[in-house]
């Protein structure tokens, strides 16, 4: 085996093991996202009056801003 080919080994070999660890750590983020949706089920939805139309007008937007952070 040339130096070229070991080089080429040594390369796949590393590209390999960089692509095993990006599926774990996929893996892991997938349970970790499972656990916390778990974790949610009887709680109630926070923030739900949050998701509101995006084409308010500006005075709509004011008022809700300043309901939200009245001093």
């Amino acid at each position: 085996m040339g130096m070229k080919d070991q080089m080429q080994d040594k390369s796949r070999q590393a590209k390999e093991k960089a692509q095993d660890k990006t599926g774990q750590a996929r893996e892991k983020a997938g349970e970790r996202i499972q656990q916390g949706r778990q974790g949610r089920q009887g709680q109630p939805q926070r923030g739900s009056q949050n998701h509101r139309d995006i084409e308010d007008t500006e005075q709509q937007v004011r008022d809700r801003f300043n309901q939200d952070y009245d001093a």
